[in-house]
């Protein structure tokens, strides 16, 4: 696994240096949800983790892993959700600035927790070029270290303590579901998991109407897509040349899951387990009750499954609204 931007080595390295920063998130269960599943489910609760989401990890290994005079010169990002606040946070913590780019439709509750953790927020057009362009403009101006949102080894790294983690928590586990979007959480899981245990399996979970990681595994080769539709806004983003060929060699299968399944495991969560969970936190719980999943003779033999809750930082109106749908 030396080929890839992050390995068990930088991932523990990682796990040291936040280890104080961080909080170590429960992992829950419940005899509801395995009995409709017909698995051992076990939730990896990040959305507990603070800042409300597993980026935290990520963003605190790249701020505290930098250097005091790069650190000094502040950190910057493109972000429209939880990267942002994890990374003001971090920073908040360093005592350094962050700037950060945030496109005009974020949901407004990720651009209040950047602006309660401190960050400085610059306004960007709701595109990936319009982000980039006015990131790199920003570097140019303040001098700031550019931390990308998935597409980097520090990041990898950081999310990477979650198999740590997990695996400590609930050793008996043979499968672990994880929601995709750039790639950095999966990349960081994979590459950590496999290398404490090779046989287990890594699932990635995508909602339909964002299903490039689908396509790219299928094409052998990253595919973007010209627009994407779905409720779950964190999972829009695209695959990237560091976490790509962990997803490629590492990632077993992708399960795609409807936008109303997502809100219904999204209602279980909260009945059952009494848990708040953004779209994007709720979509591994939605892919394994999917029938997708359940019917598929491939994983009939996952038994023990680790699911990553990975954000609990949920618009409340649009999620009254889809209730309501």
């Amino acid at each position: 696994m030396e080929k890839y931007a992050a390995n068990i080595s930088s991932i523990r390295e990682a796990q040291a240096r936040i280890k104080s920063l961080a909080h170590t998130t429960p992992v829950l269960s419940s005899e509801s949800l395995n009995a409709m599943s017909g698995r051992q489910l076990y939730f990896k609760c990040e959305c507990f983790q603070k800042g409300g989401a597993f980026k935290f990890r990520g963003a605190c290994n790249a701020v505290f892993s930098l250097d005091d005079n790069d650190a000094a010169k502040g950190v910057v990002t493109h972000s429209s959700g939880n990267h942002a606040a994890a990374l003001s946070l971090a920073a908040k913590l360093r005592g350094i600035p962050a700037y950060i780019v945030i496109p005009k439709n974020a949901p407004q509750c990720k651009v209040d927790n950047v602006m309660r953790y401190g960050g400085q927020v610059i306004w960007c057009e709701a595109s990936l070029q319009s982000r980039q362009e006015v990131a790199n403009k920003v570097v140019k101006e303040t001098g700031g270290i550019l931390i990308h949102p998935y597409n980097d080894g520090r990041i990898m790294s950081g999310q990477g303590t979650i198999s740590l983690e997990l695996l400590e928590q609930a050793p008996l586990i043979d499968t672990i579901i994880v929601p995709i979007s750039g790639g950095g959480l999966i990349s960081g899981v994979a590459l950590a998991a496999k290398s404490i245990n090779p046989a287990i399996r890594i699932l990635a979970a995508e909602p339909r109407g964002a299903n490039d990681t689908a396509q790219s595994k299928a094409a052998g080769r990253i595919i973007t897509l010209p627009e994407t539709e779905t409720i779950a806004d964190g999972l829009r983003a695209f695959l990237g040349d560091k976490t790509w060929p962990v997803v490629r060699d590492l990632v077993d299968d992708v399960i795609v899951v409807e936008d109303n399944e997502t809100v219904e495991a999204m209602k279980l969560a909260f009945e059952i387990l009494k848990v708040v969970l953004e779209p994007s936190g709720a979509i591994g719980l939605a892919a394994v009750l999917s029938d997708t999943f359940k019917k598929n003779p491939a994983w009939k033999d996952c038994r023990n499954i680790g699911i990553i809750f990975s954000g609990g930082n949920v618009d409340l109106g649009i999620l009254w609204d889809s209730f309501r749908k």
